[in-house]
């Protein structure tokens, strides 16, 4: 599952998937989607049922003394919104508020989907054209040094 979508962010906060997706998603028999917050940038992650089991097993077991694995937990488990997903349906996921206004995605408005392959990435529309010319984002966090027991992890 690769590629760039605009897609609309209708009034109630739900994003549709592309139809090119369908066959992906039934294929892996895929009836969860996990949408969470991006750790470094002002964007979200949404990962299938079955990757999200993976990656939220292996921030489970990381030691949460140490405070930057406590942060990537917080933010990404912590703000973990689970959701049933119909691939036989109208492939619609509802996008909650607080996500919303996190990654700065206004109601009625175009968003960007981006297929990672095993996640997709969703990014307000003029966020994402800064960060693809080489611009940087007031919000973004780049000096962070990752625990090695982190670095081997791709989330």
């Amino acid at each position: 599952m690769y590629g760039f979508n605009l897609v609309s962010l209708d009034s109630k906060g739900r994003i549709g998937f592309p139809a090119k997706y369908r066959d992906a998603f039934k294929e892996k028999a895929e009836k969860k989607v996990v949408i969470t917050k991006d750790p470094q940038y002002p964007s979200l992650k949404i990962y299938l049922g079955s990757e999200w089991q993976s990656i939220s097993s292996k921030l489970e077991s990381l030691q949460s003394l140490d405070p930057i694995v406590r942060n990537l937990q917080w933010t990404i488990l912590g703000n973990a919104s689970v959701n049933d997903f119909d691939p036989n349906s109208r492939m619609l996921l509802l996008i909650p508020q607080d996500l919303r206004e996190y990654a700065n995605l206004i109601n009625e408005k175009k968003v960007c989907l981006i297929g990672m392959g095993n996640k997709f990435e969703i990014w307000e529309e003029d966020n994402w054209k800064s960060r693809q010319s080489g611009g940087s984002l007031s919000t973004e966090i780049i000096d962070v040094v990752l625990p090695e027991t982190v670095k081997s992890m791709s989330f």
